[in-house]
């Protein structure tokens, strides 16, 4: 390697160099160029690496058979030990079994955020710890982490004191700390995200820099599931059996007919099959009644939702209402919203995260889907997030 790095890598560098406390880490490797940098960096500032593969299905994915060969192989590359562990089971109780069950009553889940805190993220961290004395793990993922008692913590509305911040990637094109909004606030002192200081440019650039194999890599545009089958209505026309229904306006006239309600979803308006005066949008999904509900683009707007399972991340749950900017989709913008603390109902008490909110926007948003994640920032801190629950 002739030159060096260039500027943001070696800054990087030199906050993994100077990071306080024991450098050990076990890098979550799925054979992708972002986690192979990570664990490189990591290896360079001196820390002691162990790369770590979680085994989540079988046969072709960008996280199975290719995913554990390229990562095996950077491992070897740098020198360093590689373990694989098969969560195979749990990856099909966690996250198969709750978007088979999802898109059958109608909502659109988001398996991501489930994945990264119930699959990846504890469960590594248990395993890291327990099989290998390592109290920390790093990853690929565009986002930044401020201890909770760094200097340099951003102001919060509402209770923050000594509490972790979740920031967002620099890159505001690979930003993820959406799919991260789930994490245990108690988890984030023991998380490292070297890229999170990095643009995609960057780590394409260093990774060829350092003759990686992964560098050219192309990344995977879709969910993992989506890859392994084809596409995601492969999946799920494997695990839903066929079911015929209507399509219809909001009073109930029948404009078409369909193959199964999780095909479709909120905001859609291609591929209905509805021939009608004016364009029409996906504006429910009647899981009850087996009916597709559309409407024109005019009606489909929502001027508020509610948000439940709320996990707070870099404040306390508040009990006054705050205003917040709001991301309801990866590729949406945020949004001003007023967000207002809604008493728990008794369901909720009995649930892991009781907290509700109400979020009423600044302006009608367009796609609001059940199932979806809302997620809370100010500016680039992530205050916590929550699901978007179906309209009463």
């Amino acid at each position: 390697m002739a030159a060096g790095p260039a500027e943001p890598v070696q800054a990087v560098l030199q906050r993994l160099s100077d990071w306080p406390g024991e450098k050990r880490v076990a890098v979550g490797l799925s054979g992708g160029v972002d986690s192979s940098l990570t664990a490189a960096l990591l290896e360079a500032a001196g820390w002691q690496v162990e790369g770590l593969t979680l085994w989540l299905m079988s046969g072709k994915g960008a996280c199975c058979a290719e995913g554990l060969v390229d990562a095996a192989a950077l491992c070897e590359q740098l020198g360093v030990p590689h373990h694989v562990v098969d969560f195979r089971e749990h990856f099909r109780a966690q996250i198969v079994d709750f978007l088979v069950e999802g898109y059958g009553q109608g909502i659109t889940p988001l398996p991501c955020s489930r994945c990264n805190r119930n699959v990846k993220f504890g469960p590594m961290l248990e395993w890291a710890e327990r099989e290998r004395g390592i109290a920390r793990i790093a990853t690929g993922h565009y986002a930044r982490v401020r201890p909770g008692d760094a200097s340099d913590a951003l102001p919060v509305p509402g209770d923050g004191r000594g509490r972790a911040q979740l920031l967002r990637g620099l890159d505001a094109h690979k930003d993820q700390s959406y799919f991260l909004y789930d994490l245990p606030v108690g988890q984030l002192d023991r998380l490292v995200f070297p890229l999170g200081e990095l643009t995609k440019q960057d780590t394409r650039a260093e990774a060829a820099r350092r003759g990686l194999r992964t560098a050219a890599k192309p990344e995977s545009q879709d969910l993992c599931l989506a890859d392994h089958h084809g596409s995601m209505r492969a999946f799920l026309d494997a695990h839903l059996p066929p079911r015929q229904g209507e399509i219809v306006l909001v009073d109930g006239t029948v404009v078409g007919r369909h193959d199964g309600i999780e095909h479709f979803t909120i905001g859609q308006r291609k591929g209905l099959g509805v021939a009608w005066s004016e364009p029409l949008h996906v504006v429910r999904l009647d899981g009850a009644f087996n009916r597709v509900v559309v409407a024109p683009r005019s009606a489909a707007a929502r001027a508020s939702c509610t948000v439940g399972a709320v996990n707070w991340s870099a404040i306390a749950p508040p009990t006054q209402p705050l205003e917040v900017e709001v991301q309801v989709r990866y590729r949406s913008g945020a949004v001003p919203a007023r967000l207002t603390p809604l008493s728990a109902t008794e369901s909720d008490i009995q649930a892991e995260r009781p907290h509700r909110c109400r979020l009423d926007f600044a302006e009608e948003q367009f796609s609001i889907t059940p199932g979806q994640a809302a997620v809370f920032y100010a500016g680039e801190v992530l205050l916590g997030g929550g699901l978007i629950q179906p309209e009463a």
